[in-house]
Order: C-alpha cells, then sequence, then structure tokens
C-alpha cells in the first residue's frame, strides 16, 4: 500500500514551510512575539496520555502560536482543512481527543461566530485568540441528541428593562449534553430559543462567558459525562442554565438583533436568511473536516499495520512475510484504491466550499448534498477497512500501541455533525420533496 504524507484528492494547497511548522516546529524567531515556552509547542509534541485540564492547555498554547488563526476557515480554508489533516494522521497514536477539542473551538466556536457575528464580535476573535482563552459549541441537548435534526429546547427570553438576555434550561430534557471542552472553556457559543415580548424568534446563537478568573459564572452549572473508551483527555460536559444572565451584545447579530423599547423588538437584517440556517453553515465545513479525519485516520492506521505486516515473517509455502498473505495482499490493494478515491471526491469538495466559505456564500443545494455524502462515505468506509484490517492482520491487532485501540475515533467521526443515519434519511427526504409526483410526466 503506498505512502502519503499528502492526500491525493484535489484539497487546496497550502506552503510547504508551514506544514513543516505546523507539525515539528514554529518559526525561529517566534519566541519575539510570543511568550517563552509557547514555541515548544507544535502538533508533534501534543500528548494523549494527560488530564483535559492539560490537553486544554497543549490547544490553548498551540493556538497561541499564531500558525492558525481563528478566521483562516474564511479568509485560508486550505491552511484550516490542512491542520485538520495533519492532526487526524496522529489520531492512531493519541486517539480522538485533542483532534475533537481542536475542530469544536476552531470550526464549531470561532467558526459559529465568523458565520453569525457582526463585525465587532468577529474581531474578539483576536483577542481570543492571542489570550490563549477556548471556546465550546453548545448546541446538542439531552432529549436533543445526534439523532435528533436540530431540536433546541433552551431559552433565551428578552428583559427589556435590564436589556439583557436570559438563559434557561426549562427542563433536565433541555440541558445542553456532550459538549466538548464544556467543563474548560472560558467561552461558549450557546444556541437557544429566543423569545422577545412574548413571541418566538427561532434559534439564535450566543457568545457568552462562561468562567472568569474567579471560576464559573453565576446560574450556570456543569457536569461531567463520564469516562469514555477512547480520548478522556478531552472533556465533555453536560451544562445546564438556570436564569444566567447576558448582555445585549452577546447575541450573534449579523442576521437579527433585539431593538430594545417597549418590551423589546426583534429586527431581521437579512431578508430570507435565518440565524440557524447560518449555524448550520459549520455542518459543512465540519462534515469535510470529519470526512478528511476519517481518511487519513484509515490511511495512516494501513500504513503503521503495513510497516510491521511488511517484516513480520510467517509459514506459507515460499516462507515469506505476513503481506503476501492473500486476504492482506488483497486489503492493501483494495483499501488503497477505495481511499484514493474517497481523496478526491473529498478533496473537490473541499476545493468547492473553501471558495464558497471566502466569498461568505451559502453552499448550493448539489455541494450540500456531495458535502453530506462524503461525509457518510468516508466514515463508513473507514470503519468497514479498518475492521477488516484488524480482522486479517491477527494478534497484532490485540497489541497496544498499534493504533487499533483507537479505533471508536472512527465512531466519533460517524456521528459528528450529523450522524450517518440521519443524514442519509434528510438526503432522501430532501430528494423525494425535489421530485416530480409519481406519474405526473404522462399529465403534461
Amino acid at each position: 500500500m503506498a505512502t502519503h504524507t499528502q492526500p491525493c484528492g484535489k484539497a487546496m494547497a497550502v506552503s510547504e514551510e508551514w506544514r513543516q511548522q505546523w507539525i515539528e516546529e514554529l518559526m525561529s524567531d517566534c519566541g519575539k512575539q510570543l511568550s517563552e515556552g509557547i514555541c515548544e509547542k507544535a502538533v508533534s509534541k501534543i500528548r494523549s496520555n494527560v488530564s483535559y485540564e492539560e490537553s486544554a492547555q497543549q490547544l490553548r498554547s498551540l493556538q497561541q502560536t499564531g500558525l492558525l488563526k481563528l478566521t483562516d476557515l474564511k479568509y485560508n480554508p486550505g491552511k484550516f482543512f490542512e491542520a485538520h489533516r495533519l492532526l487526524a494522521r496522529h489520531a492512531p497514536n493519541l486517539g480522538p481527543g485533542f483532534w475533537i477539542r481542536f475542530t469544536v473551538h476552531y470550526n464549531l466556536f470561532a467558526g459559529s461566530v465568523l458565520a453569525v457575528g457582526n463585525e465587532q464580535q468577529v474581531k474578539q476573535l483576536e483577542e481570543i485568540q492571542q489570550k490563549g482563552f477556548l471556546g465550546c459549541f453548545g448546541l446538542t441537548e439531552k432529549l436533543a441528541g445526534v439523532n435528533s435534526g436540530g431540536v433546541v429546547n433552551t431559552i433565551a427570553e428578552w428583559d427589556d428593562q435590564t436589556q439583557e438576555f436570559v438563559i434557561t434550561s426549562p427542563e433536565v430534557g433541555a440541558q445542553k449534553n456532550w459538549i466538548s471542552q464544556g467543563l474548560v472553556g472560558e467561552l461558549a457559543v450557546v444556541v437557544a430559543d429566543l423569545r422577545v415580548a412574548g413571541k418566538r424568534c427561532g434559534a439564535h446563537a450566543f457568545l457568552m462567558e462562561l468562567r472568569d478568573a474567579k471560576g464559573p459564572v453565576p446560574n450556570v452549572e456543569f457536569g461531567d459525562m463520564g469516562r469514555k473508551t477512547v480520548g478522556n483527555d478531552l472533556d465533555n460536559a453536560w451544562i445546564a442554565f438556570h436564569g444566567a444572565r447576558v448582555p445585549r451584545h452577546t447575541l450573534l447579530s449579523r442576521y437579527g438583533d433585539v431593538q430594545p423599547g417597549n418590551g423589546g423588538t426583534y429586527v431581521s437584517k437579512v431578508k430570507g436568511l435565518t440565524n440557524m440556517a447560518m449555524i448550520g453553515q459549520r455542518l459543512f465545513s465540519g462534515r469535510v473536516a470529519v470526512a478528511w479525519a476519517a481518511l487519513t485516520f484509515t490511511r495512516k492506521l494501513f500504513e503503521m499495520t503495513r510497516a510491521y505486516s511488511d517484516h513480520k515473517k510467517c509459514w506459507i509455502p515460499k516462507n515469506s512475510t505476513l503481506t503476501e498473505v492473500p486476504q492482506l495482499q488483497h486489503l492493501y490493494l483494495r483499501a488503497d484504491e477505495t481511499l484514493k478515491k474517497l481523496e478526491n471526491f473529498v478533496g473537490s469538495c473541499e476545493k468547492q466550499l473553501s471558495d464558497c466559505l471566502q466569498k461568505d456564500e451559502i453552499p448550493p443545494m448539489a455541494l450540500q448534498e456531495a458535502i453530506a455524502s462524503a461525509k457518510i462515505l468516508a466514515s463508513e468506509t473507514s470503519i468497514d477497512l479498518c475492521f477488516r484490517l484488524k480482522q486479517d492482520v491477527g494478534s497484532h491487532a490485540l497489541m497496544g500501541d498499534t493504533g487499533f485501540e483507537q479505533m471508536d475515533f472512527l465512531q466519533a467521526c460517524k456521528f459528528a455533525e450529523g450522524d450517518s443515519r440521519i443524514l442519509m434519511q434528510k438526503l432522501a427526504r430532501d430528494r423525494v420533496r425535489i421530485s416530480s409526483p409519481l406519474g405526473s410526466s404522462f399529465l403534461d
């Protein structure tokens, strides 16, 4: 099986110099610009056998290097996606924890600010990065998980007298759930159903503080989701809001705002666009990133296993290596061919999406469907290939530090940014909606 340090697909190119800085070390003069010690942090230095607090500190240091800006998703998407791929190559060794922490911060948190924040709110990202603050994304709820299709029961009620929003989890089922980085992040983009003067205005996003120097902010409760099979260097929290008050300026208000006075008035700034629709833009970039992560993990696991099987002597008539056992040899060839096709497909999706991101345009429906399909195909095919590899390589797959112990990384890819089954149902539903009624062609 061929070894690839870069994807075979048509992904947007970044400079080799930047790639090496991201992988190994930063620019030699970075110490003149950044605090002592930060220069030593780079992707190759990331460790997973640490507490989630230590893992969070690794991300704080990494983002403070400035190698990848929180605004690069829009202004340099090629670098954004390449950073995700390079991190995913470490996943067979590190597991999913740090990769998820990274994409939550750069894509879901910062990306949502880019998508629905006003000009001043977007400018805040520079300060957030310089200070090393971390953010999480509060969308998923206990009764609205990956199978829900985006239900939001958290409430944000406008208080016209104080000119604040009061954020409440009205019941246990409305508590935010499985919020990655929720136990350490200083900030959060929280999605809640906005109510103004007794009227429901739909799901909106709020850029709010979760913690300050003294600890958690008032009226916000946190809990740990518990130990996982992999990725325990990542904190996953449930978050409950008990009338938490946030200022008016926390509403990410690029497309909608609240005008104070007379109980408050909701103002839609762009006709035909909703905040929730624009928040959903992060699903497109996230799905491309997840697709790349699944393929990159699989490519790396096959490389690691091939390096072992090429040198593992075993008895067959010619006294050859494990690689030459027919079923394994066939799997290597099949995997390489399949991965190349998918890498080309995902690379094409990335290139087209990057163009939309830079132009600040909503991807056309055909591209939205292609991205959803890419995410499904990449994650499901990766699960299948890696499982088959595990069956065919023998007892090696039972050993530690082989990459096989981190295969639940792919399970996370399966349900991240839309569970594969839900996405397939959505694709089928949308297809039915745009199709002509059965027999209509005979009525013309």
